[in-house]
């Protein structure tokens, strides 16, 4: 099963003729359908109503590739990245931030993703908020960038190009989410960030004193047909990322759940929505959650962000 669960993740915005089936005529009749095809490699896939199913490969589309014509300001051609992060799921584990950590060669303190402990009044229930870029549809962040450093795709990913940034700090001003961070001092990134040709569609490689950094979204990564870093790396299933044109997302375990209907059932929502930024992110409510809320303290303020990069 981890051996098929590692296929599946890889696949995760390979969804073609069966997925949309999945969607149309329901588990049975797709299950059904499959009976009468010959026999050959399977992907697991999660319907919408949470069965496991399989889906022969060779009906799987490969589209989470890097095209052609793949240009790191311009994006995918035909793509809406989103990601949903599962509050029930959160224990604070910080997986996902040492995941990020590492794969972005950040140090310090200067961590892309943070775990908030939030409690709306003393007799309200607490719970961990993992919080990063929101990717906003309508980012004031990219307003208010005077020399284009900070700058929105076309599949919906919000970038930073540190060769253009000049470090005057109006997108960290004008973001209401406050989760960009500003590179103080000289980054303690090793040699091998510095070896390879700079491209704005993998953040932090390198970091730049003077300039901003944040989530990228992980389009590197995406180019390989892998997830972000944090979702493969949450040991519970907290964060999904897919294709809102596909109606997709997939967690670290390669599950894949159509958007609508998740957001749909599980009561999904957007940070500030009054705002009118249009995140990316949708969150699901901390209802029926897996661990207590105190186990995960045991972590809460100690922020492990990776001093090394080994």
């Amino acid at each position: 099963m981890e051996k098929d669960n590692k296929k599946s993740r890889r696949k995760f915005l390979k969804l073609g003729v069966k997925l949309g089936a999945i969607a149309s005529i329901g588990t049975v009749a797709v299950a059904k359908a499959l009976d009468n095809e010959p026999k050959e490699e399977m992907v697991e896939l999660m319907s919408t109503d949470g069965n496991i199913i399989q889906v022969p490969a060779s009906e799987v589309q490969e589209v989470a590739i890097k095209p052609e014509n793949y240009n790191s300001r311009e994006g995918f051609p035909n793509k809406k990245f989103v990601m949903v992060v599962d509050l029930a799921k959160c224990k604070n584990a910080l997986k996902c931030q040492q995941a990020c950590n590492k794969g972005h060669y950040i140090t310090g303190e200067n961590a892309w993703l943070k775990v908030y402990k939030m409690q709306e009044s003393e007799k309200t229930a607490p719970y961990f908020q993992p919080t990063q870029c929101q990717h906003c549809d309508k980012p004031p962040c990219v307003k208010v960038c005077p020399v284009d450093a900070t700058f929105k795709r076309k599949d919906g990913i919000v970038l930073i190009d540190n060769e253009r940034c000049i470090g005057c700090r109006f997108c960290m001003a004008a973001c209401p989410y406050s989760i960009r961070v500003f590179n103080w001092n000289e980054p303690n990134q090793p040699e091998v960030v510095h070896e390879e040709e700079y491209t704005p569609d993998h953040c932090g490689k390198p970091s730049v004193k003077g300039t901003v950094d944040k989530c990228d979204f992980c389009p590197h990564e995406t180019i390989k047909g892998e997830l972000p870093f944090c979702v493969k790396a949450c040991p519970n299933d907290v964060f999904a990322f897919g294709d809102a044109y596909e109606d997709a997302v997939t967690n670290g375990s390669g599950q894949t759940f159509k958007l609508s209907a998740l957001l749909k059932e599980k009561a999904g929502y957007r940070l500030m929505e009054s705002l009118g930024t249009e995140p990316s992110v949708f969150y699901l409510p901390p209802a029926d959650r897996l661990v207590d809320f105190e186990k995960g303290m045991e972590n809460f303020n100690e922020f492990k962000s990776v001093d090394k990069i080994e």
